[in-house]
């Protein structure tokens, strides 16, 4: 995966939740919180485009409910794991 691609979904992530945040500038904290996030998802292994996207649009609604970055990985990677798990669960097709 190219750093366009983390790149990519983290671009996708961040206008979505400036879209519900409009009093946010662009270089808030929480969009470096999220690449550094997104980031770590990929160095841990996981390369698919659109995990990585869900996995930061997650992130950064965590970080809204939970206020606390590390609580908000944490249950990410939760809903991760399940996702990961029900995919591996059905059959291919």
């Amino acid at each position: 995966m190219t750093s366009q691609t983390i790149e990519g979904a983290c671009a996708f992530a961040w206008r979505n939740y400036l879209l519900l945040h409009n009093d946010l500038s662009e270089d808030d904290t929480r969009r470096s919180a999220l690449y550094r996030y997104v980031v770590n998802l990929r160095d841990t292994g996981e390369d698919n485009f659109d995990l990585l996207q869900i996995a930061a649009v997650a992130y950064l609604k965590k970080l809204d409910g939970l206020h606390d970055d590390r609580s908000a990985r944490l249950a990410v990677d939760q809903i991760l794991t399940e996702c990961l798990e029900s995919r591996s669960a059905q059959p291919d097709t």
